[in-house]
């Protein structure tokens, strides 16, 4: 390839501001060097690209055939040159904390697309409650966390990433699993199994039965969603964890969803960081990539 890149960025500021004066201008160039390497790409491609009509250029034939591929070639030059720049930018180790259902069914796919993309970038993944996750990061521990639920914390900044939803669910064999409603009587009359206390899960179970149901007749919490799940599938408990949890439990027929109507148990997945903290491109990255995976999730749905 003997042509350069400095020499298709002349040609294409010539035939943007079809004047060679104003292109050398533009380019920062003087507009003898702008007329050499004009000169010397149209030497090097054996065609003429400019015509003069005044006291303008006009793209010839030739010239109007080179200019999308010329722009083509700039363009990508100068993704390369800002994808180097970002990576150089987004280099360095991040501290990232984040609940059991995000952990499991999200962040495997973002840390893959960032390991791609971001190969200088290391994330040190840290599992636990949203409780747990709220006071990492307050406690400087963590540079940023993903939480099931709201931050009520004003020493914390908030940035929803997605939705999802809970449901409540019943071995095949529990009572319950037959009918086609469920009352809160019902469920005040059932033994449940739940999420420890401070668990996201947890309170936004407990924020959607504020005022309706008082106190739930619960005999075991566990921090361990698989063990939850099991003791629903073998016992006559009735437990409440995230749909992408149990999904496919039910899709086999091992778990029953209950269909309580007056129920809404729709909940956000955000992040949170310090509202005191400096500017961090490794969070930032993380946050956009995120917000962009989901993005093209739903696009492929």
């Amino acid at each position: 390839m003997r042509y350069s890149l400095k020499q298709l960025a002349v040609f294409e500021e010539v035939a943007s501001t079809r004047s060679v004066s104003k292109a050398a201008e533009n380019l920062a160039l003087t507009q003898s060097a702008a007329s050499m390497a004009l000169s010397q790409l149209e030497k090097l491609l054996g065609r003429a690209l400019f015509e003069r009509q005044g006291k303008q250029m006009a793209l010839t034939y030739w010239g109007a055939w080179l200019r999308p591929r010329a722009k083509q070639l700039l363009f990508d030059a100068q993704q390369i040159e800002q994808g180097f720049y970002d990576q150089h930018l987004v280099s360095g180790e991040i501290n990232l904390a984040a609940s059991q259902t995000v952990a499991e069914h999200l962040l495997p796919e973002l840390i893959s697309i960032i390991d791609k993309d971001f190969p200088e970038l290391r994330i040190q993944l840290n599992v636990k409650n949203a409780q747990k996750v709220i006071d990492r990061v307050r406690n400087y521990e963590c540079e940023l966390g993903i939480i099931e639920g709201r931050c009520d914390d004003s020493r914390l900044d908030q940035e929803v990433w997605c939705h999802d939803h809970l449901v409540i669910i019943a071995s095949k064999h529990h009572p319950y699993a037959k009918l086609d409603t469920v009352s809160f009587a019902q469920l005040e009359q059932a033994k449940w199994v739940l999420r420890e206390q401070g668990a996201g899960t947890r309170q936004s179970f407990e924020s959607a039965l504020h005022g309706v149901i008082e106190d739930l007749d619960v005999w075991r919490e566990y921090e361990q969603i698989p063990v939850l799940r099991a003791l629903v599938t073998n016992g006559p408990y009735l437990s409440c964890l995230p749909y992408l949890d149990v999904v496919k439990y039910i899709d086999r027929g091992e778990l029953v969803a209950l269909n309580v109507p007056e129920l809404n148990m729709k909940r956000t997945l955000s992040f949170i960081w310090r509202a005191d903290a400096i500017e961090n491109p490794l969070r930032d990255c993380i946050r956009r990539e995120a917000i962009r995976m989901i993005k093209d999730r739903k696009m492929d749905m």
